[in-house]
């Protein structure tokens, strides 16, 4: 009987931040610091006009590409915050969760052999969306000494005549890490000068603590270049309602509408409606949350300074990653333990790329009273770990 499966499928390796989720949902009195998933409800007056929607029979597919009045409701959330202008006719795709645009964006613009430069520790989804796209996944180590930002000289030490997309991936998951103005200027001028395109993936944009969030694609030269990719998940806490979008060029969009129709038709109707009234109504709700989290962050920094952890300041999403080198284990051997040992589950620096190795992250999407709790059990584990050293 001949092999049923792909066998790039099955090279591909399973998300490694599932793994001690699965453990710890099944571990009594265990605390979970390792999803990136707000711990916040929907805000009521997002849930009601999604209730309101199926009470009014609103069940049908809308147009491939999503719904008029939130495409226009996008573009101007866009104008407002990063100033910059898309046209919703053709220059936006509603999408199922920005995973779905990744997957679209990189499917749409790739031919065999093309290479992807992907900046890591970064989201899981990059590198395997690339391969299924036949791409070939150019990884650019990210640097602690840098706040893991990205450089102008990390991607010109990496392009070659190959090179076609940049991955673009903050505020970061797994780091917290930023790109400010400056940063954004200078590798532009990189990008131009290689003639390369972007997917900027700005699903934290909203979870920023150093002042406005700075999109590439407002950078002069660099919006015909950039796909824009963004979601309701995590700033309007509406991870289950599965919305995302795409924004960029008519020529790059039509093409990702087009794989969409065939694969997705739609994205959800009900969650389209509730989104248009998040992105009229929700900046309130935004900052109640992001004031939340910003707390967590700082009792986060203060009590790892106060346990003697390293951990250098990240200013965007929700996220820590502090370094644990100095207990000469892995990430994944340090997680294993802290989860059987402390009941605690964070996710291996390494789930996110090699570079992640020696750091772990932590998500402060969670409860005050959870992150207290953790913190003990974190500063119990760690002089636990220095005794032993002795």
């Amino acid at each position: 009987m001949r092999n049923p499966l792909c066998d790039k499928v099955t090279g591909i390796k399973p998300s490694g931040i599932r793994k001690f989720f699965d453990i710890v949902s099944e571990m009594k009195d265990a605390i979970s610091l390792g999803v990136g998933e707000p711990d916040f409800d929907t805000p009521w007056h997002i849930r009601d006009e999604g209730i309101y929607s199926l009470e009014k029979g609103r069940t049908f597919y809308t147009s491939n590409a999503g719904l008029k009045d939130l495409k226009i409701e996008i573009t101007k959330y866009l104008d407002r915050k990063i100033h910059v202008q898309y046209n919703y006719q053709n220059e936006v795709l509603v999408t199922v969760g920005g995973s779905e645009a990744i997957d679209m964006a990189l499917r749409a613009m790739i031919n065999p052999g093309d290479e992807v430069l992907i900046p890591q520790p970064s989201y899981v989804s990059y590198e395997p969306c690339a391969i299924m796209a036949d791409a070939v996944p150019v990884i650019i180590n990210l640097k602690a000494e840098n706040e893991f930002r990205l450089t102008a000289q990390e991607i010109l030490d990496a392009v070659t005549d190959k090179t076609k997309i940049l991955v673009l991936p903050f505020p970061n998951n797994p780091t917290g890490a930023i790109m400010e103005q400056k940063d954004l200027i200078a590798i532009a001028k990189v990008i131009v000068e290689k003639d390369l395109y972007v997917i900027s993936d700005e699903i934290y944009s909203e979870l920023t603590y150093k002042g406005e969030h700075v999109s590439i694609a407002s950078i002069p030269g660099m919006r015909e270049r950039t796909i824009l990719i963004n979601g309701f998940s995590k700033a309007y806490a509406m991870t289950g309602w599965r919305l995302g979008y795409a924004c960029g060029p008519k020529l790059i969009i039509e093409q990702m509408t087009k794989l969409h129709q065939f694969g997705i038709m739609c994205a959800p109707t009900t969650s389209q409606y509730a989104a248009v009234e998040a992105l009229k109504n929700g900046d309130d709700d935004v900052k109640m949350m992001r004031d939340a989290y910003n707390q967590r962050r700082r009792f986060l920094l203060n009590a790892f300074r106060e346990i003697g952890l390293e951990c250098f300041e990240p200013y965007g999403a929700f996220y820590v990653f502090p370094c644990i080198k100095e207990f000469g284990m892995t990430s994944e051997e340090f997680a294993t333990r802290f989860l059987q040992e402390e009941k605690v589950a964070a996710v291996p620096g390494t789930a996110f790329g090699e570079s992640g190795e020696g750091f772990l992250r932590i998500s402060y999407a969670y409860s005050l009273e959870n992150l207290k709790i953790a913190i003990g059990r974190l500063e119990h584990f760690v002089k636990k770990l220095r005794e032993e050293k002795k």
